[in-house]
């Protein structure tokens, strides 16, 4: 990994509403929980004094979901956490959480490099190539519905039949190329 990124800054507002700083609009609580499911690290300050509330607000983002029935943590796990600062040393939890979160993380880069690794695909002269051109012709055929839906583009000037022969087109030429490794 190259540069770590650097997290998204939310500012708290005394009206307690939350300003994403790099898009210059408020964001609720559940835009926050798709920034981080995307990826993203955040942080939430307060606009006045400064004090970093992100924590607060990412133990908001877990209760709120677990009030509506989505059980985040098992409750022996809750019980756990609870128990685990009641007594002396407790302040080791934090740490022995954060190690188990980033051994998982490891392990899951690890199976998904070793999967990749498995395909046989993967090794054919081109694969990455073939690859996009399906992910296009994929989203041509979807209308763009796979999740980044957008309203078309009203200043196009090729109408959509011609993007849709340009990848048949293009659709063929890979067939022939995959023909000829054969």
């Amino acid at each position: 990994m190259a540069e770590q990124e650097k997290p998204l800054l939310i500012k708290r507002y005394a009206s307690r509403r939350l300003y994403n700083t790099e898009t210059s609009d408020y964001v609720t609580l559940e835009d926050i929980a798709g920034f981080i499911r995307d990826g993203r690290e955040v942080q939430i300050v307060d606009l006045k004094s400064g004090d970093d509330l992100t924590r607060q607000y990412l133990l908001q983002i877990i209760a709120e979901h677990e009030s509506r029935g989505e059980n985040v943590l098992p409750v022996n796990v809750l019980n756990d956490l609870v128990r685990s600062y009641m007594l002396p040393g407790g302040g080791m939890m934090p740490q022995f959480l954060q190690s188990s979160f980033d051994m998982l993380r490891e392990s899951q880069a690890k199976v998904v490099k070793n999967m990749n690794a498995m395909n046989p695909m993967t090794q054919i002269p081109g694969f990455d190539a073939l690859k996009a051109q399906q992910e296009a012709f994929l989203k041509a055929m979807t209308g763009g519905l796979s999740g980044n839906w957008s309203a078309p583009d009203q200043d196009a000037e090729e109408a959509p039949g011609e993007d849709l022969d340009e990848i048949k087109k293009q659709l063929a030429e890979l067939q022939q190329k995959l023909s000829k490794l054969s």
